[in-house]
């Protein structure tokens, strides 16, 4: 007998014949003798909806109580599928964030998991029950309803995991696992049987959006096994994210290339170049809390310096309003931008004992002619900015360039 957490996302739970699929799938789990605990999210498109409702009578809702609000999509579908459950003659019982109770911090829409009353569902599991747990929120310590932001119901299921020290985390989505890139832009992408928390953190902050990245950087933390599957498919073992010392790993050089559209850069030319100038510039940034992603200086003989960095291209607007402000105060010649760049990136532990990854990626790219405007890099990572045109000829190229259409 196992304690497995089983989360469902919203569309899954999208209707009341889905979520009573849903039952039936738990339900094969609890004839098989395991305890179960299930955590779901708001039926798909819910969560939007309340959004949009909140703004039309308050154009920009007060923080505390947006919470109240977007915290009652998940009620709806606890209650639900528990219902569910007993149709079928299992005993059940939900519970909201603050009924487990997930003590969270008080940063409200985006707060953080602190602490987990894990007794009421022990007590719950030893009877009998299986235990529906609303995920997206929890209460901080005045009491006050709390939501984890977007995509926040795979940190609760795993923080459950954690705190039940459970047997395995299974993450139920609309694909069957995490593959080596978007079968959408590569129809010969393949799903992996395992990969590693580095490289899964990786994949998730490039822009691969199978997990929400906060719930494998809690995953790996707490070493809980954690496994993707399909929600509407009944056979399959979809994607183990495990540890790298795992004896069944695929031992891949490169498990896949994630990329990103979502991309702006910001150049500010002609600055001279002293000490403290990358602060001049990245101060303000920081200040007007827009998050800077890849960075590169070059230094000119002239005794300036050109400065050019990456954010969100919903931010680029606001990131060239900022330096345009402070652009005669630091000395530059000129600030100039372009919200027509994409991020590519290969990922792999097989790099830290594989060399040539690098020239391989140049060169592939080269010879399609695609400029490389930017690069980073990691142990486990290159990312390149390039056009934006150039997105998804530059996967199929990589991918097909790195063999990952192949079985390891």
């Amino acid at each position: 007998m196992a304690l497995i957490v089983q989360k469902y996302g919203g569309t899954s739970v999208g209707t009341p014949e889905r979520i009573k699929n849903v039952a039936q799938r738990v339900a094969k789990f609890k004839m098989l003798g395991h305890q179960v605990v299930v955590v779901l999210s708001a039926m798909s498109g819910e969560t939007n909806r309340l959004i949009a409702l909140a703004k039309e009578v308050q154009p920009n809702p007060d923080l505390r109580e947006m919470d109240v609000l977007l915290s009652t999509g998940e009620q709806v579908t606890i209650a639900l599928l528990s219902m569910a459950l007993m149709e079928l003659g299992l005993k059940a019982r939900s519970y909201t964030g603050s009924q487990v109770k997930i003590v969270t911090d008080n940063a409200h829409t985006k707060a953080r998991i602190l602490d987990i009353e894990e007794g009421n569902i022990r007590a719950d599991l030893d009877a009998g029950y299986v235990v529906v747990v609303a995920g997206f929120q929890g209460v901080d310590e005045k009491g006050s309803i709390t939501t984890l932001g977007r995509g926040g119901s795979d940190t609760t299921g795993v923080a459950l995991a954690a705190a039940l020290k459970a047997d395995e985390c299974q993450i139920y989505t609309d694909v069957d696992g995490v593959y080596t890139t978007d079968p959408r832009v590569v129809p010969e992408a393949r799903r992996l049987k395992t990969i590693t928390f580095e490289e899964m953190l990786e994949m998730a902050s490039l822009g691969s959006k199978v997990l929400q990245i906060r719930s494998v950087e809690f995953a790996g933390k707490y070493k809980v096994k954690l496994r993707v599957l399909s929600s509407f498919d009944d056979e399959g073992e979809g994607t183990l994210i495990t540890f790298e010392e795992e004896d069944n790993m695929e031992q891949a050089i490169i498990s896949g290339i994630a990329f990103n559209r979502d991309e702006a850069k910001i150049t500010v030319l002609g600055v001279p170049d002293r000490p403290g100038i990358a602060y001049q510039i990245l101060g303000p940034i920081g200040e007007a809390n827009i998050d800077v992603d890849i960075i590169l200086q070059n230094v000119g003989a002239d005794g300036t310096t050109d400065f050019t960095f990456t954010v969100h291209r919903n931010e680029y607007k606001k990131a060239l309003e900022v330096l345009k402000g402070v652009q005669a105060h630091i000395g530059a010649r000129e600030v100039s931008g372009d919200d027509h760049i994409a991020k590519v990136s290969v990922i792999g532990v097989g790099m830290r004992s594989h060399a040539g990854i690098a020239s391989t990626m140049f060169r592939t790219l080269a010879e399609e002619g695609i400029n490389i405007q930017m690069i980073s890099t990691s142990e486990i990572k290159i990312s390149v900015v390039i056009d934006e045109k150039y997105m998804e000829l530059a996967v199929r190229v990589l991918h097909k360039a790195f063999n990952l259409e192949q079985a390891a």
